[in-house]
């Protein structure tokens, strides 16, 4: 398949249901992916990062916390997903933020980015080698390189429970295809460095990082219903299919219930890089 062809396919992904979906988890997602947010607002704040651009920022959260946190600080925020950015546009305004809607792999950045950093918004590049190569065009000579990408499917359980469990009711389902974009796009090290080195990028450090997330209970069946590939799907299986998904599925999150809250720990890469 071409590249043009395969970043269509990106583009109707999040303009479409997925960007949706994320549109109207937008309040849990902030809430259970907070611990990341305040891992790059601590980043920013040590590097005193005058110029950020987020990447694959979504509905705005992450954006929205560094500017607050820099307080003489601009933050572009970047995604594909009109629907995403309409979110964050409609949010409370900060007057240091400004949201972009374009694909952050082609889009022509002014080299004016002190830090480009991101919250589990560059594992979905069609071409990663071209996008982190437009990115380091982004940059000023000094710029650094901060995103947060997921480990292996293997060492997060939490993240492919409900389509293992799914799996013998929806036949559909897509198979996790090592190293393609998507959520565990950049989950191997030597790969994931070496598409840094080879974009340009020096300094490259890939490190483990573990963080305990938390969501309440009461939501946890909204959730698994909503978003990843279960979520993908139910929208368009019967009423008695879907019934019997929850069914199954929810019982296959026992190890990760305690009390009202759920609780998993998040096995994650950082990788930095100076341009």
């Amino acid at each position: 398949m071409d590249p043009t062809q395969r970043n269509e396919d990106q583009q109707a992904r999040w303009n479409g249901q997925s960007g949706n979906a994320w549109v109207e988890a937008q309040h849990i997602v902030d809430q259970v992916l907070r611990p990341f947010e305040e891992i790059l607002v601590d980043t920013a704040r040590k590097l005193s990062a005058q110029h950020v651009l987020d990447v694959g920022c979504g509905t705005g959260g992450t954006s929205i916390a560094v500017a607050a946190a820099l307080e003489s600080s601009q933050v572009v925020g970047v995604d594909i997903s009109e629907p995403m950015i309409t979110a964050a546009r409609a949010r409370a305004p900060h007057p240091a933020v400004t949201f972009l809607q374009a694909d952050a792999q082609t889009h022509p950045f002014e080299p004016s980015f002190d830090l480009i950093m991101s919250r589990f918004g560059v594992m979905f590049f069609q071409d990663p080698v071209r996008a982190f190569t437009n990115l380091r065009r982004g940059a000023t000579g000094a710029g650094e390189l901060r995103c947060i990408v997921w480990r292996s499917p293997e060492e997060n359980p939490f993240m492919t429970t409900a389509e293992r469990a799914a799996a013998p009711l929806l036949p559909d389902l897509p198979a996790r295809i090592p190293d393609a974009p998507g959520q565990f796009g950049l989950a191997g090290k030597d790969r994931t460095a070496g598409i840094l080195r080879d974009s340009g990028w020096t300094g490259v450090a890939i490190d483990p990082i573990d963080v305990e997330c938390a969501m309440p209970e009461d939501v946890l069946t909204w959730y698994f219903s909503t978003l990843g590939p279960v979520g993908i799907l139910l929208p368009g299986v019967d009423e008695t299919t879907r019934a019997r998904v929850v069914e199954t599925v929810r019982p296959a999150f026992a190890p990760f219930v305690h009390g009202d809250q759920v609780r998993y720990t998040a096995a994650c890469w950082l990788l930095s890089a100076h341009a």
